[in-house]
């Protein structure tokens, strides 16, 4: 490295320079390849016990959506405990994060020389570097301490970033949550790097360190709890409670005693006081998720807390007073319902002082590919195998994909995938001790609607209301070579399933959309084998 001063020096240059933050990463990145050569090198910010990538050189891209628990990957686990720079041993019998995720070699060749370099700012890790090859002595030429200093420059680089965001959270005054828990145990893991999403997390910036009322509405599938659980912890609120409920859920008998509790003996059953959910809330944050199936009575009432922030139990002439932030969310177009007498205006005003806009799969560009890498992810955890990967025709396949169930039906679709791929490389002849499984497009159920997105070119958008079914975009399902049995049978498998994902997974809503009969939609979805 001694020959290489111009490299280190841009890469310090850099750090200086007003760059965005995945700029100066990309930077880095390139700086690295060309120094050490490598085949895949990857820049990871460490929390939660988890390690997830911000920057990657030689890898697929579904490597940037996946969140690397050191539970699960003991090479990254070496890397955060050893506090000084890891040379894996090209023979090492650890599993390496990244086998089968190189696009440059064909085949489940495995990585062999492999250095890690933790990232330490103020004693504390931050994150790593990682920098592998193919070659097995690729990187001997270079000494720790040359290492080191590649270590500290990017350690500074990403403290650089982390102050960067922490300043800019400062200039909307939204205080940086703390305490958070690891993805999938409470933390808010929004994945995306489109237009899109950057649009809505700017939203969710500029709006989290308030106490406005959201109102956040999109298609069903999109992630609209996310986004409330976002908003909370991102609020000055964030060490109080997020308390959720379901308005569609909610019989009508019982919905007000849900949201406002009750007192001993107001109604049959009710044997003891019971705080509702405005009480658990106070102080925090209450989610009202599926708004719009509220009935107009409740709706009166709701109306009356956030108004006057008072309310009474269920028997109980009291009034007491709550302190609770709203977020709203619903896949109904509520102006619509207003007009149709179906939603009170003057709650819909009261909700909507700051709408958002959940955007649909099909219009996030690459990040379904993000998206199914972290699903990817979660999913050979569960499964206990070792790598599964994307087949080229199958990421191709899924960003063509119009996605009606959005990101709910893509994590269906990828667990789905995972189990018959591994089902199917369990039957077939090939036998290794440690086995990358590739999803193909076969392994999907995706096939016929990918076949009618790629005939017709338009991508099929979803009714929110639910009373219309794909029945005309599948009119021309391919036959392929199967009998008309068969044909049929698919058909509906397929029709069934798309329709209970648009109806946000309610059977009964299926039904009505169907047209049939719920106990009959039930035995025949048990004779397909979707249910």
């Amino acid at each position: 490295m001694k020959n290489t001063p111009k490299e280190l020096a841009q890469l310090a240059l850099d750090l200086t320079q007003v760059l965005s933050s995945q700029d100066r990463f990309a930077r880095l990145l390139s700086v690295i390849k060309t120094l050490f050569s490598c085949d895949a090198s990857a820049l990871l910010a460490f929390r939660d016990q988890h390690f997830s990538p911000l920057a990657i050189n030689g890898l697929y891209d579904e490597v940037m959506g996946r969140q690397f628990s050191i539970a699960d990957h003991p090479r990254l686990e070496a890397i955060a405990r050893a506090g000084d720079i890891v040379r894996f041993p090209h023979d090492s019998d650890l599993p390496d994060p990244y086998d089968g995720l190189i696009p440059s070699h064909q085949g489940n060749l495995h990585v062999h020389a492999c250095v890690g370099l933790p990232l330490i700012a103020n004693d504390t890790l931050i994150g790593a570097l990682t920098i592998d090859g193919f070659d097995p002595h690729q990187f001997d030429r270079f000494s720790n301490e040359e290492l080191r200093i590649i270590s500290a420059l990017a350690a500074a680089s990403l403290q650089t970033a982390l102050l960067m965001e922490q300043l800019e959270r400062q200039a909307v005054d939204v205080p940086q949550a703390s305490g958070t828990s690891a993805p999938g145990k409470g933390a808010v893991n929004m994945i995306g790097h489109s237009a899109a999403m950057r649009e809505l997390k700017n939203q969710i910036q500029a709006v989290a360190g308030t106490d406005l009322t959201v109102l956040v509405s999109g298609e069903t599938g999109v992630g609209k709890e996310l986004i409330a659980a976002s908003i909370h912890q991102s609020s000055q609120r964030s060490q109080q409670p997020l308390v959720y409920l379901n308005c569609a859920a909610l019989p009508e008998s019982v919905a007000e005693s849900e949201l406002f509790g009750h007192v001993k003996g107001a109604f049959t059953g009710a044997v003891s006081d019971r705080k509702g959910k405005f009480e658990m809330a106070d102080g925090g944050t209450l989610f009202l998720d599926e708004v719009g199936e509220l009935p107009l009575a409740l709706q009166a009432k709701l109306l009356r807390v956030l108004q006057y922030g008072d309310l009474q139990r269920v028997g109980d002439d009291r009034h007491l007073k709550v302190d609770v932030r709203i977020i709203a969310a619903t896949n109904r177009q509520l102006h619509a319902e207003v007009k149709a007498g179906k939603f009170r205006a003057d709650l819909y005003h009261r909700l909507s002082v700051f709408p958002i806009v959940a955007p649909p799969l099909r219009d996030r560009d690459n990040d379904v590919v993000l998206l199914a890498g972290f699903f990817i992810e979660r999913c050979q955890t569960k499964l206990g195998v070792k790598t599964i990967r994307l087949s080229a025709d199958a990421r191709q396949m899924l960003k063509a994909y119009h996605w009606p169930g959005n990101i709910r039906e893509l994590e269906h679709a990828i667990n789905r995938a995972a189990v018959i791929a591994r089902a199917r490389f369990a039957a077939s002849a090939r036998s290794t001790e440690s086995p990358v499984i590739e999803l193909v497009p076969d392994d999907f159920d995706l096939v016929a609607m990918y076949a009618v997105a790629d005939l017709t070119g338009t991508p099929q958008t979803e009714k929110a209301d639910c009373k219309s079914t794909a029945t005309g975009d599948l009119v021309n399902h391919r036959l392929s070579d199967a009998g008309l049995k068969d044909a049929t049978d698919s058909f509906q498998s397929q029709l069934i399933m798309e329709t209970y994902e648009r109806c946000n997974q309610n059977w009964a809503a299926a039904a009505r959309a169907l047209k049939l009969d719920t106990g009959n939609l039930h035995r025949l979805a048990k004779r397909l084998g979707v249910k």
